[in-house]
């Protein structure tokens, strides 16, 4: 076992060179646009994606929320930011998406400090390695993915709506094309897997931008799905904690995922571009992708499977 592992190794470092030379290059944003007088909240900014669009943002002259459960590292990026743009306007949030009692007091604290609300950046995410529920009992992936953003982004609507036009932009992967929702057991207690998990909540993040569009596009609020590419983060970090080098899958991946990926300056670009560029309200397109619209599985532009995901979830959220 240990002589095969030694002998992919050489390969798939090779292909992630490779791959990191011509395929997963990423396309930068373009848009000279400023946010001068703009209000904006990026979910899970204090490193990865999450900061580097937030910086950037920052840099166009956005107030800029850093929305995080670490505040102390949130603290740190939030400097960080202030030091390299020379905004004063960054500000940091507790925020732990697998609380919807934190998810509340968010809320009522940016209702509080804030009057508009222009770009919301629906960016943290996790990849958890065994089954794990939120503080409500929601399978961890799927509750803090999909069902915390849906909560954050209904409780904020108003002030989406009020601050017109305005853009929602969720996270997702191109994971999503492997799966469809479970709906006898759609938190996977009965038969877990981490992947799966990961899947269903990242199909979920399109279904809930095409029902949303569905509802609000006509209302000035556009939401638009973007998978930000092949990128090194710390999305794996409970992941690995658990597994680390001793699973053949880690091994054979790890070299693969450090050479191939782009770093998250790059990552960032697609979601930076949803949020500011020009063309993004005259497009019908979802799903984004190297800044430019991709096309997504047909499961994932199911309007019967976005209306009853939707429903789902304000249900399972108690709201009207």
């Amino acid at each position: 076992m240990l002589g095969t592992i030694l002998i992919l190794i050489p390969p798939i470092v090779l292909l992630g060179y490779l791959a990191n030379r011509f395929l997963f290059r990423g396309s930068k944003c373009k848009s000279k646009n400023r946010l001068n007088s703009k209000v904006a909240v990026v979910t899970g900014a204090n490193c990865g994606i999450g900061y580097e669009t937030a910086l950037d943002l920052a840099k166009r002259d956005a107030t800029v929320i850093l929305a995080c459960r670490d505040l102390n590292r949130a603290n740190e990026a939030a400097e960080k930011i202030k030091f390299e743009t020379a905004n004063v306007n960054v500000y940091v949030e507790k925020l732990d998406l697998a609380s919807l009692e934190s998810i509340r007091n968010f809320v009522k604290n940016f209702r509080e400090k804030f009057q508009r609300l222009d770009i919301l950046i629906n960016n943290a995410g996790l990849l958890t390695s065994s089954y794990v529920e939120t503080k409500d009992g929601f399978e961890t992936q799927f509750g803090v993915m999909h069902l915390g953003h849906f909560y954050l982004t209904y409780l904020l609507l108003d002030f989406l709506k009020s601050s017109k036009p305005s853009r929602v932009v969720n996270l997702t992967s191109e994971a999503h094309r492997f799966c469809k929702l479970n709906w006898n057991d759609i938190m996977l207690k009965n038969k877990y897997s981490s992947f799966v998990a990961y899947q269903q909540a990242k199909l979920a993040n399109i279904l809930f931008t095409l029902e949303f569009n569905k509802r609000y596009k006509e209302e000035g609020v556009m939401a638009v799905s973007v998978h930000p590419g092949f990128v090194k983060t710390e999305i794996n970090r409970h992941f690995t904690e658990k597994f680390g080098l001793r699973t053949l899958l880690f091994v054979v991946i790890y070299p693969f995922y450090v050479i191939g990926s782009m770093s998250s300056k790059l990552g960032a670009q697609t979601s930076i571009h949803c949020a500011v560029a020009d063309e993004i309200p005259d497009d019908n397109r979802i799903y984004y992708r190297n800044c430019k619209p991709a096309n997504c599985s047909s499961e994932a532009m199911n309007e019967i499977e976005s209306k009853k995901l939707w429903e789902f979830s304000t249900k399972i959220l108690n709201l009207e």
